[in-house]
């Protein structure tokens, strides 16, 4: 994507939704960093559906470990790996506690050190809480990126860095934002629905589905080559 198709690609996104948020639901910084922490390999609805009654009963990191680990599992029960997480959890509200006065803190690298946090997770808490330019790479935004050519990296955090390199202002607050809930709704996995696509134009995807209920193309076969381990693909 050129200069002028990356600000296009972001002022229709914007048009269409002034004021992207996060999907997760929170009531402070710290809920929001626990559903975050707890949203890794799970959805946003699954996570909200256990910390609406959690976090009815915690709002601060000495509540969670009022609530203990054993009080914590019986609330996010429903969330896959949900055991290593209350663990996480736990741990993190002690050094929060111990360290941090209870409050969460506005860097990444004392965010990444807290146990289940990873730099995705910081960044979506340094972008959601406190309003700094970073784009959390999900797969989501690993797909669009890669997909429509306005980031392209091998991993997140190349096309993190490219977004960072390429994102104009006035949309880097809320780039992120846009970029999920598009990857989310509109550029899925397996079947992007560019048939409503408001930049589809601007995409450099070369297999798009511009009719409602076409099947996408099949990637072209490749031949292996001689020696290589499998059968030869036929063309």
């Amino acid at each position: 994507m050129t200069r002028a198709d990356i600000f296009a690609f972001f002022q229709r996104l914007a048009e269409a939704n002034p004021d992207p948020q996060t999907e997760l639901e929170y009531g402070n910084v710290y809920q929001l960093l626990v559903a975050v922490t707890l949203s890794a390999q799970a959805t946003d609805v699954g996570v909200n559906k256990a910390t609406r009654k959690l976090f009815a009963l915690v709002q601060t990191p000495q509540q969670m470990l009022d609530l203990g680990e054993e009080g914590l599992k019986a609330n996010i029960k429903t969330i896959g790996l949900f055991n290593s997480k209350a663990k996480n959890v736990i741990a993190m509200a002690e050094i929060l506690v111990r360290e941090h006065g209870g409050e969460v803190p506005a860097n990444r690298d004392a965010l990444t050190a807290l146990p289940g946090v990873g730099r995705k997770t910081a960044n979506v808490v340094l972008n959601c809480a406190f309003g700094e330019e970073t784009f959390a790479v999900d797969t989501h935004i690993f797909r669009v990126g890669n997909r429509t050519g306005l980031a392209k990296g091998k991993t997140p955090l190349a096309v993190e860095k490219q977004l960072e390199k390429k994102v104009p202002q006035p949309f880097r607050v809320g780039a992120h934002h846009w970029l999920i809930l598009h990857g989310r709704y509109i550029c899925k996995a397996r079947s992007p629905e560019c048939w409503h696509c408001g930049v589809v134009d601007l995409c450099g995807y070369k297999a798009k589905i511009v009719e409602k209920g076409a099947k996408p193309k099949p990637a072209p076969a490749t031949r292996r080559k001689p020696g290589g381990a499998g059968k030869e693909s036929k063309p």
